[in-house]
């Protein structure tokens, strides 16, 4: 064997060790892999896959990571918060305090933990809360004014689409709003808007807001259930979340 296929025959053990020889064909050696960034990868959620690793201040203070809930499961609610510049979303005020009061039966009943993600800061976000009883007592007045008999039938029919959109009595004490779960803030967007839930002008109004949604991840941290409404009257509220619930058992 002359030098030339010593060579040759030496450098085959070598090769196919590095995995640079396939089929006779050397192949060129793979830029060494990047160490993985540390920061959370923000991607819109897919059902049956993994929801983006969400890491955000809390109206409470700190930091809220999603995957610290991990065997846990999480029903995340984008509330809309404005219906227009300088107009709060009464249906909003309305669905946050039907999800306060559920919160408790929901963490015993389904091991589930409700979460609030507000597409703004904590001032906003202050406002929100602080208005809300006035808005609750609001809702009773439309639900019941001093003489429905004498209603017109224009009158008669809001009446009664505001008492199917407001089925519950809900009131709260002013000044004492409660926050019996994490409210995460996102005054950039930056979650909001690669999930696809904040806009400058939606549902027949300009100005900014989120868009109404509901998610449900499970245990795994895998999104189970999404709805993102098309209408502002047109969200889930607590009793289906729950028979959601129920059936991911």
């Amino acid at each position: 064997m002359n030098a030339k296929n010593r060579m040759a025959f030496t450098a085959w053990p070598a090769l196919a060790a590095a995995g640079l020889l396939i089929f006779g064909t050397v192949v060129p050696a793979s830029p060494q892999a990047q160490p993985a960034s540390q920061e959370p990868v923000m991607r819109p959620a897919l059902l049956g896959q993994p929801f983006p690793d969400l890491s955000l201040s809390s109206y409470e203070g700190g930091q809220v990571d999603l995957k610290s809930y991990r065997g846990k499961n999480i029903v995340l609610i984008v509330p809309r918060v404005y219906a227009g510049e300088g107009r709060w979303c009464t249906i909003c005020n309305y669905q946050y305090a039907e999800a306060a009061a559920a919160a408790t039966a929901l963490r015993a009943e389904h091991n589930a933990e409700i979460m609030f993600l507000f597409p703004f800061g904590r001032d906003v976000v202050s406002e929100f809360l602080a208005v809300t009883p006035s808005q609750l007592e609001k809702i009773k007045g439309w639900k019941n004014p001093a003489e429905p008999e004498k209603l017109d039938e224009q009158g008669k029919q809001r009446l009664a689409r505001m008492r199917s959109l407001f089925p519950r009595d809900l009131s709260m004490k002013e000044g004492e709003t409660p926050t019996p779960f994490p409210i995460l803030l996102d005054p950039e967007r930056q979650a909001s808007k690669t999930l696809g839930v904040f806009a400058s002008e939606w549902g027949g109004s300009k100005g900014d807001q989120g868009i109404p949604t509901a998610y449900i991840l499970d245990g795994s941290g895998i999104l189970r259930f999404k709805y993102v409404s098309q209408s502002t009257a047109d969200r889930p509220d607590v009793n289906y979340l729950a028979w959601i619930l129920k059936s991911l058992r």
